[in-house]
């Protein structure tokens, strides 16, 4: 990694900045989203700041510029007998600006939200990825699991 670039926790005033990533991200994927980019970032950042107890961004900075981010959902999970404090995560919204891109950088921003992981005591973490990102995942340890299921309950997906 870069010395102009660093990876830790997203700061407050980051969030405008982070807003503008995940619009970036979805214009990247979909095309322009419907809802303008001035009108999502107060949302975004309203959002962000409520859920700050269970969503942990991490942030990759070049310079003053957020470049990256990936965030840790974390959910608690029912108590059993000896272990009545349980979490689970998943890693959600890692995204890359495509001009830095292609050196490892979506790598580190996992790595680091493992770490965060581990030190909130999370007992597993889950990830929904992109066809192309799943072998960096595998080469973090993420495997696909036969108990692990899903359901899309989005209208008009099929059931």
């Amino acid at each position: 990694m870069d010395d102009d670039l660093v990876c830790r926790p997203v700061r407050p005033e980051e969030l405008p900045a982070v807003a503008e990533l995940r619009w970036r991200w979805v214009q990247e994927l979909y095309g322009t989203p419907e809802i303008p980019l001035g009108d999502f970032v107060p949302r975004f950042v309203a959002w962000a700041r409520e859920a700050e107890a269970t969503h942990h961004c991490l942030v990759l900075v070049r310079g003053r510029r957020p470049v990256g981010m990936s965030w840790l959902a974390v959910t608690e999970r029912v108590p059993f007998p000896g272990a009545y404090e349980r979490s689970s995560g998943d890693v959600q919204c890692t995204y890359v600006v495509p001009e830095e891109r292609d050196r490892g950088l979506g790598g580190v921003l996992v790595d680091a939200v493992l770490e965060r992981a581990a030190g909130l005591g999370v007992e597993r973490v889950t990830v929904h990825s992109s066809e192309r990102a799943v072998p960096a995942y595998a080469r973090r340890g993420f495997a696909g699991s036969p108990h692990l299921l899903q359901v899309d309950l989005r209208p008009g997906r099929a059931r």
